[in-house]
């Protein structure tokens, strides 16, 4: 609308990243439809040109078409949809990828072609040496600290590169303390809900919020991402989502979203914190305004800075920094051949390549799938690993959960692509962290245990790692926010006939009036309609409501819980539905009155 000249540039370098992304990882990236509801009859033709605009600028490289929808066909397509004043919608094509197995595939492709990678490696300080020729000091390495170890040594080269992220500046700082802060840190929250929350195949896009940020709401890894903030925030290597942020998320889907679909505070599965590095321009006469692009600076020492930009255009930030090295340090190096290189586990892959899976190894359908998603052609070697399940079918392939496609062979495997910790294991080789924490937390004393035997763990490594692996689910990843939905201080706001009600669901299981029940208790009723359930489980389901950790549930737990059921901040209570389930059951079995018959048949 304004005419300028560096968005359009920008935006025609992101469509042409974007292609050659879904293009040397076409096992991590596809296309995905993304709708834009529209609610007011001027705003159809006024978005519709808007995407038309960006179907032109894309060229050749536009995925598919944009087009406009009915309201009866957008309803079709996203039944969930807020129908009341919906005029119309627009569909457009954007990407979607695993970052997080992306991001690996770039380190592993990279290590394939002689580069030398390292994990959990730190920066304490940049060396410096004074160049005979000019009389110039020169960065001319790093002093590096291995996290895992404490050990420190020196690593030199010709060219150092600062590609830190939120880190920029810290890194600046070493080789200038002077240098002028150009980062500019901004924390967005993301949260992960349930898959029924979004058809499989269509996103939708919120163009303008309550406060003027844009929202997407994305079918992902056969659940529901939605985001996201945009608030200035620390730079911390270990960021926080806030229940504020999260609630945000969640009254704005709900704007969007069907009466019927009851949003709720606890479908919240996972939350995290990301922050972006949003930068400013140092050679900018305006040092105060956000560069939309990225910014590649070199400082007096020759240190270079590669900054800001973002997830489409890596390989073009790239380009351009290893092209400034190159003139900049008079290295020796041909021209950029990384536009068409695939990465790790895309040149052989096909859309067809699981049922080779399923057929050579006895996958289940749903584990082949996910390993080809996620490995590409190196889905074999995970395959070749996957322990004998001892059952008819799947006769290989160990889950870490049930209900997600995760199988014990890819911490094996995810050990030769250099995963150090169980932390990595959940959120950066698998994604179950992100996808359920609670799913996470049960996987992994089975996750240090494999891990444990391939590095040679002892037992206090392991536990050592069980914890901190569960920290960072508690803060890190939204379990922290979760849990404070049910506490021991939450209030009981039910109508006298709910509680009432409650009251004798909960009298059903305590048959003594002692005014709280135990696993006996549990067993009983459950025996009494025919149902088994292991002493362990039932320990775990008790233990979930019982809020101040004395072995028992008392009535007023029982009471906070179903309060905050009803409110919506906790769902997928098992012993809620367990208790629900025995009482219609039992329920059933009373018998039926056949007084006014004469009690003949």
């Amino acid at each position: 609308m304004k005419l300028d000249i560096e968005q359009y540039r920008m935006v025609k370098e992101a469509l042409h990243e974007r292609a050659n992304l879904l293009e040397i990882a076409p096992h991590l990236s596809a296309p995905l439809p993304i709708m834009l509801p529209v609610y007011k009859w001027w705003q159809l033709p006024y978005y519709w040109v808007g995407i038309k605009l960006y179907d032109l600028v894309a060229g050749s490289n536009c995925l598919k078409s944009s087009y406009v929808l009915s309201k009866s066909r957008a309803l079709e397509h996203f039944p969930m949809l807020q129908k009341d004043k919906l005029v119309g919608a627009i569909v457009y094509y954007d990407g979607q990828h695993n970052d997080a197995r992306m991001n690996l595939a770039i380190a592993l492709t990279a290590a394939r072609y002689g580069a030398a990678t390292a994990n959990y490696m730190e920066v304490v300080s940049l060396l410096k040496k004074t160049d005979p020729q000019t009389g110039k000091v020169r960065v001319s390495g790093a002093r590096c600290k291995d996290v895992l170890t404490g050990q420190e040594f020196d690593v030199r080269a010709k060219c150092v590169i600062n590609a830190t992220g939120p880190f920029t500046d810290s890194v600046r700082k070493m080789d200038d303390k002077d240098a002028a802060a150009i980062c500019q840190p901004s924390a967005g929250v993301h949260i992960v809900m349930p898959g029924y929350y979004s058809p499989e195949s269509m996103g939708l896009l919120d163009p303008a919020t309550s406060d003027g940020r844009v929202i997407f709401f994305l079918p992902w890894q056969k659940m529901t991402i939605a985001g996201t903030t945009d608030t200035p925030t620390d730079v911390t290597p270990h960021p926080i989502p806030s229940e504020e942020d999260i609630n945000f998320i969640l009254n704005e889907v709900r704007n969007y979203l069907s009466c019927d679909v009851e949003v709720r505070r606890g479908d919240v599965l996972a939350a995290w914190s990301g922050i972006r590095p949003l930068v400013t321009d140092p050679k900018s006469a305006d040092t105060q305004s956000i560069s939309r692009n990225h910014v590649v600076d070199i400082s007096e020492s020759g240190l270079i800075t590669i900054a800001g930009g973002k997830w489409t255009t890596y390989r073009s930030m790239a380009e351009d920094t290893i092209n400034a090295a190159i003139k900049t340090h008079n290295l020796k190096a041909g021209p950029s051949r990384t536009v068409g290189l695939f990465l790790q586990g895309g040149k052989d892959w096909s859309p067809t390549l699981y049922i080779r899976l399923v057929q050579d190894y006895g996958l289940e359908s749903e584990v082949a799938q996910h390993l080809a998603a996620t490995y590409g052609d190196k889905a074999f070697e995970v395959a070749k690993m996957a322990s004998v399940t001892g059952k008819r079918w799947p006769i290989v392939g160990v889950r870490l959960v049930s209900e997600f496609p995760y199988i014990e062979a890819e911490v094996k495997y995810g050990i030769k692509e250099y995963a150090c910790t169980a932390v990595d294991m959940i959120s950066r080789r698998t994604r179950l962290a992100f996808l359920n924490v609670q799913a996470a937390e049960e996987a992994l004393p089975r996750i240090v245990e494999l891990m444990g035997r391939e590095l040679n763990w002892d037992d206090h490594k392991k536990q050592e790692q069980l914890e901190t692996a569960k920290k960072f689910l508690y803060y890190e990843m939204g379990y922290k926010s979760r849990s404070e939905q049910l506490t021991d201080r939450s209030e009981i706001s039910l109508l006298p006939s709910d509680i009432d009600r409650y009251k004798k669901r909960f009298h059903k299981f305590d048959a003594d009036k002692k005014g709280f029940i135990t696993i006996v208790d549990v067993q009983r009723v459950l025996e009494s309609i025919n149902v088994q359930m292991d002493e362990n489980t039932l320990h775990e389901i008790l233990n979930e409501v019982d809020l101040n950790k004395n072995g028992q549930v008392e009535l007023n737990e029982f009471l906070q819980l179903m309060s905050a059921i009803q409110k919506g901040r906790v769902s997928g209570s098992r012993l809620a539905i367990l208790m629900k389930t025995a009482e219609e059951n039992l329920d059933r079995r009373v018998p039926i009155p056949v007084d006014r018959s004469c009690g003949g048949l």
